[in-house]
């Protein structure tokens, strides 16, 4: 149930991302459901991966080639995934860094209490 809803808030995060960056296309409610799904897929088989290739770059640029790698990410789902468009590698990253302050907002939500 906990997926359904993380799955679910990632979806209005890039409907809302969307709707905000002019850089930024999603057709529909269906396609930012399935964006989020494939970012979610990309996120667990693709990053680890570059991020290990990629690692002597990231040292060297203390964590900022991070930022490359989820533009990358984010520019695959835009290959993979019809309806959804991103227009440059800038507006991948600027959207790549309002989708993860986005999600830490709205996943705090779900959350629970520990102290119970």
């Amino acid at each position: 149930m906990k997926f359904i809803l993380r799955i679910l808030l990632s979806a209005l995060a890039v409907v809302l991302l969307a709707k905000l960056l002019p850089g930024i296309g999603v057709d529909s409610y269906v396609t930012a459901i399935v964006v989020a799904l494939v970012l979610g897929l990309l996120n667990f088989l693709v990053k680890p991966v570059l991020v290990i290739l990629t690692l002597p770059v990231t040292l060297v640029t203390f964590g900022l080639f991070l930022l490359v790698i989820n533009a990358i990410i984010i520019l695959l789902a835009d290959c993979f995934v019809t309806g959804f468009e991103v227009q440059s590698v800038l507006w991948a990253i600027v959207f790549s860094l309002l989708l993860s302050f986005l999600q830490s907002i709205l996943f705090s939500i779900l959350k629970e209490d520990k102290k119970k």
